[in-house]
């Protein structure tokens, strides 16, 4: 157990790092009020929690450690959307929608509502 949380540790700190310097860079070199570092760190995130996956079936399957650091750590710590894209596929994958649509739907929905109220109660 304290293994691998040693190796999400590390992967989460390197992500977060990655998305720190990604989101500086993207917002400098396109300096815009659309939140363009935001939206391309998911992306960015998305696709390499795709490339991952794959991976896992190409030669990681025996090494619960490689998917820890790579897709809980640094995708997790570069971007939860990327987890959440994965999820969200999966539920399409077992022929889930109704859970699909509800998942979505709440998460983006009762995420925002959330923020609010945090800032709200904080403010």
């Amino acid at each position: 157990m304290i293994k691998n949380i040693l190796f999400v540790g590390l992967g989460g700190s390197i992500g977060s790092i990655l998305r720190y310097l990604s989101q500086r860079l993207a917002d400098k070199v396109y300096p815009t009020h659309f939140p363009i570092g935001t939206y391309l760190v998911n992306i960015i995130g998305c696709f390499l929690i795709g490339i991952f996956w794959g991976l896992t079936f190409k030669g990681f399957e025996t090494n619960e450690h490689w998917k820890l650091f790579l897709m809980t750590g640094i995708c997790g710590g570069f971007t939860t959307f990327s987890s959440f894209t994965l999820e969200g596929i999966g539920l399409i994958r077992e022929q889930k929608l109704a859970m699909f649509f509800l998942y979505l739907g709440a998460s983006i929905i009762v995420g925002l509502v959330a923020t609010y109220a945090g800032m709200k109660i904080s403010h």
